[in-house]
């Protein structure tokens, strides 16, 4: 009994001390994901170079979607449940594209297209894209079936990387799409910038952004060094309820920063104020930080990756974003 007392008291110090040296790390690289996200948010404001709307992030938001495509079917590996890469990585973009590519094909023939209702009518196409690529997994696995093949884990393995990756994605393409409400469609196919102050611009996608990452922030750290009551104790033993109250309270105050404090003018606002935002938005992301721990303690893995060092791989990183931005996009429109 007192050695088992001695190296509990020992290690007490050691988990102490890795939690600055977790933090510094997480720190670091929060910083130049940040820096780097808020240049190419600037870039794509401001229609750099006379680019189109979402062209300047379009190509982070592949390159996150085929890095978390490629760290869900690792996950899946580790258990035998095997899937063509280069299909999932093709299902995924094409779904998460489709908004804008979409919007974008169809601007220069009717701007009707542009009404109140084109963002229902720009989420049709990823519905489709998931549609056929989930289709797809069907044909290939009643194709190619023999017996204990495992196809329906296969089945239901690739129709969640599509849903849980592919999917939400589209929902934060067509958040900054929504800017183009009321734009002449010749501006969309010219490129020409548009009017500062005009539509929606990138608040949409920036306040889902700044609200879920506020919440996450204040969770680590309010958790890792106040933290003591347990939140999922057996789903994830490190998020406690005072890191969960420290995430709420933080989504609501980057909700009123960005939607009321700012002073950004809006043509509208999201359904309820920024009050109602912070809340729906701020649950959302943190049920789904708790979704991926459910998706990892079934597949055996403390981490998605390691590709970004202290925050661990890029699930990791847009796990909470993906829950979110379903919700964010349902208050953004039925606030227009």
């Amino acid at each position: 009994m007192n050695s088992t007392l001695a190296s509990a008291a020992a290690a007490e110090p050691l988990r102490n001390a890795v939690i600055p040296t977790s933090l510094a790390s997480r720190t670091v690289v929060t910083l130049l994901v940040s820096a780097g996200f808020l240049t190419l948010a600037w870039a794509d404001a401001t229609q750099l170079g006379r680019s189109l709307p979402a062209w300047w992030l379009l190509p982070v938001a592949v390159v996150l979607a085929i890095g978390a495509t490629d760290e869900m079917l690792r996950l899946y590996a580790t258990r035998e449940i095997l899937l063509p890469a280069w299909l999932m990585r093709l299902a995924v973009v094409l779904t998460l594209l489709a908004p804008a590519l979409c919007l974008q094909a169809f601007s220069s023939n009717s701007s009707a297209f542009l009404s109140d209702a084109s963002p229902l009518t720009a989420m049709g196409w990823p519905a489709i894209a998931v549609t056929v690529s989930i289709g797809y997994l069907w044909i290939r696995e009643i194709v190619s079936y023999s017996p204990h093949s495992r196809a329906l884990e296969r089945l239901s393995a690739g129709a969640l990387i599509i849903t849980m990756i592919g999917l939400p994605m589209a929902f934060m393409v067509s958040l900054r799409l929504l800017c183009l409400t009321g734009l002449d469609p010749a501006d969309l196919i010219q490129g020409e910038s548009v009017t500062p102050g005009k539509g929606l611009g990138i608040v949409p996608l920036l306040s889902l952004v700044a609200v879920v990452k506020a919440g996450d922030v204040a969770a680590y750290v309010v958790g890792s060094f106040c933290g003591r009551q347990r939140l999922a104790p057996l789903l994830s033993p490190g998020k406690t309820w005072e890191g969960a109250s420290a995430s709420l309270l933080g989504s609501i105050i980057a909700a009123w920063l960005v939607l009321a404090g700012l002073g950004f003018e809006l043509s509208s606002r999201p359904w309820g104020g920024w009050l109602v935002f912070g809340v729906g938005v701020g649950l959302a992301g943190m049920f789904g930080d708790l979704a991926e721990s459910l998706l990892k303690r079934e597949l055996g893995a403390k981490d998605s990756g390691r590709s970004l060092g202290g925050l661990g791989g890029v699930l990791d990183l847009i796990d909470s974003l993906l829950f979110a931005a379903p919700v964010a996009w349902i208050l953004w429109i039925s606030g227009r």
